[in-house]
């Protein structure tokens, strides 16, 4: 991967506290795994920032390169990787997922 992106992927990372790495964007997934995601992190009322990887083919393939996982959508809290969408969907039904936001200080619905 070129600094360039791997600049790019850092910086959604480092200046976002909640950051999706996602197929589409929140309000227009273009991928179920993606939609679940973002619409859990909307039933929360979790403020976070989705980045499409479909506008830019090098951040696609980046970002897998980045967190070493091959798939998206990919999950970052507070600069860590929690998972994709399968993670994501067992920490929601289970209540991980709300323990990791208050451990972070992250506000959401309670």
């Amino acid at each position: 991967m070129d600094d360039q992106t791997k600049n790019l992927i850092q910086n959604h990372i480092d200046n976002n506290e909640v950051c999706l790495f996602m197929k589409g964007t929140p309000d227009a997934p273009q991928c179920g795994f993606s939609m679940a995601v973002s619409n859990m992190l909307k039933i929360l009322e979790v403020n976070f920032k989705g980045v499409n990887v479909l506008e830019n083919q090098s951040l696609r393939e980046g970002i897998k390169v980045y967190s070493d996982w091959p798939t998206i959508p990919q999950l970052y809290i507070k600069k860590e990787f929690v998972g994709g969408c399968d993670i994501i969907k067992e920490m929601y039904e289970n209540g991980e997922l709300k323990k990791i936001f208050d451990d972070k200080n992250i506000n959401y619905k309670k």
